[in-house]
């Protein structure tokens, strides 16, 4: 019995296709756009730990809702090769942390961040092994207007609802958001969408430009 490995696949698809694979699967929203990157041509890929951010409350920040606490919290059953998905909840260019509170990515094997809000210190990040997916780059400190609050819950980024155990994949072109339940097919699918991207490609270099003109041709979709 073949074991399915789904980091063996990831070099032979793309952000596209697996969108239009995941089109094909579940008819939901699974794609997240206008990401940046300290460090482009990497990609992230693995299954989601989620924090949630609130509006910072004074009467509720304590020793069990910041960072640190949350962050061990939530990696409780396990931390290497997963992704820890940061939703800011309505505050997507507030800064939410920095390259020494995500030290602890690289400390613990992760895979890497996505989040809908900004995070500072892109230098330092480019340093670890860990991608990063953010908004953007941000200079101040962001602990006086959010906090951190809950973790492995249900989590809404760029309009894309997130649940722990989700796998996510994010290259320069943006993140897919893939259940843990159709990850194979998904991966599937899209490896062969490439395949069929690339015979449409040979076919359209040796179409000829007049009969397509007369006959007219096919649409394609990418």
């Amino acid at each position: 019995m073949t074991i399915f490995d789904p980091y063996s696949l990831l070099s032979k698809v793309r952000t596209a296709s697996l969108i239009d694979a995941m089109g094909r699967t579940l008819q939901q929203r699974a794609y997240i756009l206008n990401l940046v990157t300290p460090t482009p041509g990497k990609k992230l890929f693995g299954p989601a730990l989620t924090i949630s951010f609130l509006p910072y409350r004074e009467d509720l920040y304590d020793l069990k809702h910041n960072f640190g606490s949350l962050f061990y919290r939530a990696i409780q059953e396990g931390s290497k090769q997963k992704v820890l998905v940061m939703a800011t909840n309505g505050y997507p260019d507030i800064s939410i942390g920095g390259g020494t509170k995500f030290s602890r990515l690289q400390n613990y094997g992760m895979a890497g961040i996505l989040t809908d809000g900004r995070i500072r210190d892109f230098d330092q990040l480019r340093e670890y092994d860990f991608v990063t997916f953010c908004r953007g780059e941000a200079v101040r400190w962001g602990g006086d207007t959010i906090m951190p609050f809950e973790v492995n819950v249900p989590v809404s980024v760029g309009g894309v609802t997130i649940v722990p155990g989700d796998y996510i994949y994010a290259d320069a072109s943006g993140a897919t958001i893939v259940p843990a339940s159709v990850l194979r097919p998904v991966l599937e699918e899209a490896i062969r969408i490439e395949e069929a991207d690339a015979l449409s490609i040979e076919r359209i270099q040796r179409e000829d430009s007049e009969q397509v003109i007369q006959d007219g041709g096919s649409e394609e979709n990418y």
